[in-house]
């Protein structure tokens, strides 16, 4: 047993240094093959013998049974809010308020970004993370350590080697204090990067899910789930900002606090600074305000603190907030407007959306009249009725959103807003499943969501139909009104103008439309010449190949790469509707839960009955390669990428369809899993990412080099 016992105590370090070595420093040494085969050997040592499974093992960060609620938890000292400043006169007004509270004494500042999460508490009981508690109302906190637990990033011990790497910290250095550990409290920002939240609204866009709004609700709703599963799913991090030893400020200064709590084994934000004085932090201020957006998180300010800590115990605290603390705002990215109306759209999965049409006004550089108020539960949680002045602001300046009702100018004229029974497009009842947020049409030849559908299928990213937009898929599959020869509408005995189907139902009569000439030539604004180049792309879009055609067709979580990796495995669609679960699961990057889908998918007769009126209509279904391509060696097998700026030589699309012949992966945004950046001239900011993460950087020379190693 003692030997399982060492065995099991080394693994344990090995994977808790490996995780420090990743989710904190970035930087790290072993493959991920080799990570996982230390944490399943872990995995079967304790379940061998689970009288050696402790807390604190890395086997044990996510629980198998979701909670049943969260107990309240009573902060030991107070998590205060800090006050605001909006501009940098109110900044210099607050720096002289705590220059006179200090009476002449000396001290200076630190500036640190301000994260845009929410506030956890971690408590550490001789060394062992005990709680993580929400900040709730700053007195009282809901306890979520299951779900804080699931954050790689958070320790679940506190390094053994804090006292060597520190020597002069007092907790460790004083032979007073030379039994157990005081009680160490960690408080943070847990927020969730750019990827995840991006990650997480693909797939519940996939899965016909309402996506959010912003990473800061995508990571308040993360944390309060109850089961941390699901939590663990959506890779949330955390920077931590403040320490205390049962319940005291740590030491002499709030930098030597952060530099304990690096050493400890927390990530804390690398981009801060001490700042002698007030012009400092002006620039400090300026120049994050500027370069905030190439983060992979969102900040909305800097956060400004007088780094000695008998300063702040001189300058004091309100009831609310600390005097010695402010964070300085990034300048409006929000207004306020009156909501007007609210519209329902219909997506291609029968989604129901409501989106809120307002008086148009000027946002972050661009005039917003609309925004999504995603769901019925959404409408009510905001409290929102027609005729309200709201506040809007733009997620990553792109998106508006609706964040708030201003209640205080209601009028009593405002109306409720009555979300629809029945879908607007075919009047269809409409059903909300149990459990779930989202309303749907069933209607499967909803109009709306064959509209969407056929858009989808005709994109850029898909088949590439080019001039197949919005307003002609409507003329296409709306009923026509019946004309004479001169143009005239026909009407029936009983007066009613009569109609013939619309040209289009489906993606597949598409590919039926060059016998309809006449009847295209008809529609409005098109006339021979448009007409005849809308043929011509729609022919050449049957030689687009089984990777666009896959995505087209819009197969539950079968994205652009999905599709890609479907047609390089499986070369036909013939072997592709053959496979069964188990082989789809076993191809690399296809998990589980979208083998069933795929599956599900092919077995429904009505997708069987496109697909061969696809067939039918000479839609290449296999991957065809010629020449020099057939014997391209798969040199990039498993391998990320990202471009930025521009290449000598290549275009995008040519670096990227390189890339993909020799099996990479091209990804938008550079990670910790990125292998490789392909930067040409001005390159940017994820030049700079990469270079920060250790990344290697490739010039197009090198790529086409490395890609024809073998050639």
């Amino acid at each position: 047993m003692s030997n399982f016992a060492e065995e099991i105590a080394e693994l344990r370090r090995q994977i808790d240094d490996h995780d420090y070595r990743y989710y904190v420093l970035n930087a790290p040494i072993v493959a991920d093959v080799e990570y996982d085969a230390l944490l399943r050997r872990l995995r079967e040592l304790e379940a061998q013998h689970p009288d050696l499974i402790t807390p604190d093992s890395p086997t044990q960060r996510v629980s198998g049974q979701p909670a049943s609620g969260f107990a309240e938890y009573v902060h030991k000292r107070p998590m205060l809010s800090l006050d605001n400043s909006y501009s940098i006169d109110d900044l210099r007004d607050w720096a002289k308020r705590c220059e006179k509270l200090a009476e002449g004494r000396n001290f200076d500042y630190v500036a640190e970004l301000k994260i845009d999460g929410l506030s956890i508490s971690l408590i550490y009981e001789n060394g062992l993370l005990t709680n993580g508690v929400t900040r709730g109302d700053g007195v009282r906190g809901e306890a979520v350590t299951q779900n804080v637990r699931t954050i790689r990033s958070i320790p679940l011990r506190l390094k053994e080697n804090t006292k060597q790497d520190n020597p002069q910290s007092s907790l460790f250095a004083d032979e007073e204090v030379a039994g157990p550990l005081p009680e160490v409290e960690v408080r943070g920002e847990v927020y969730l990067p750019h990827e995840s939240f991006q990650q997480m609204n693909r797939e519940r866009e996939q899965q016909g899910l309402p996506t959010y709004a912003n990473p800061r609700n995508a990571a308040s709703g993360t944390m309060r789930q109850l089961d941390s599963n699901i939590v663990a799913s959506r890779k949330l991090d955390i920077f931590c900002y403040q320490l205390f030893f049962d319940g005291d400020e740590a030491f002499p200064t709030h930098q030597q606090s952060m530099q304990w709590m690096e050493h400890a084994g927390f990530k804390v934000n690398p981009h801060r600074r001490v700042c002698k004085t007030i012009d400092e932090l002006v620039a400090f201020c300026n120049e994050w305000e500027t370069k905030r957006d190439a983060l992979n998180y969102e900040t909305d300010g800097i956060v400004i603190k007088v780094n000695q800590t008998r300063i702040r115990e001189e300058i004091g605290t309100t009831s609310k907030s600390p005097r010695w603390a402010i964070a300085y705002k990034f300048p409006a990215r929000q207004i306020s407007t009156k909501l007007v109306d609210v519209i329902y759209q219909v997506g291609r999965t029968g989604a129901i959306t409501p989106v809120a049409v307002f008086e148009p006004v000027l946002l972050a550089g661009t005039t917003v009249s609309r925004a999504s108020l995603h769901n019925a539960d959404e409408i009510k949680r905001l409290g929102v009725m027609l005729g309200d002045y709201v506040f809007i602001e733009k997620s990553g300046e792109i998106i508006p959103q609706v964040i708030k009702v201003i209640t205080e100018r209601r009028t009593g004229e405002e109306k409720e807003i009555v979300f629809p029974t029945e879908c607007p497009e075919c009047q269809t009842d409409l059903i909300r499943p149990e459990g779930e947020a989202v309303t749907r049409c069933p209607n499967p030849v909803c109009p709306a969501k064959v509209r969407e559908r056929i858009l989808y299928f005709a994109s850029r990213r898909a088949m590439r139909i080019e001039g197949l937009g919005e307003a002609l898929v409507q003329q296409l599959t709306s009923p026509r009104i019946q004309r004479d020869t001169k143009g005239e509408a026909l009407f029936d005995q009983i007066g009613q103008e009569m109609t013939l189907s619309p040209l289009i139902q489906d993606v597949a009569d598409l590919y039926q439309l060059k016998d309809k000439r006449d009847e295209l030539i008809a529609l409005e604004r098109m006339g021979e010449k448009s007409a005849d180049n809308l043929l011509a792309q729609i022919e050449t879009s049957k030689q687009a190949g089984l990777a666009r055609l896959l995505h087209g067709l819009d197969i539950r979580h079968v994205g652009e790469r999905t599709a890609q990796v479907l047609a390089n495995h499986f070369s036909s669609i013939e072997k592709l509707e053959a496979a069964s679960v188990e082989e789809l699961s076993n191809v690399y990057e296809i998990g589980s839960v979208m083998a069933i889908a795929i599956r599900e998918w092919f077995d429904n007769e009505r997708n069987q009955k496109l697909l061969a009126r696809l067939k039918e209509a000479g839609i290449l279904m296999q991957v065809t390669r010629v020449g020099t391509e057939a014997t391209i060696p798969r040199l990039f097998e498993g391998k990320q990428f990202v471009l930025t700026g521009t290449l000598p030589t290549m275009k995008r699309d040519e670096a990227k369809t390189f890339i993909e012949a020799r099996g990479g992966r091209v990804n938008s945004s550079v990670s910790k899993k990125t292998d490789f950046v392909v930067a040409g001239e001005e390159a940017g900011s994820k030049l700079e990412r990469a270079q920060e993460l250790a990344i290697k950087i490739l010039d197009e020379a090198a790529l086409l080099e490395f890609g024809q190693a073998t050639n």
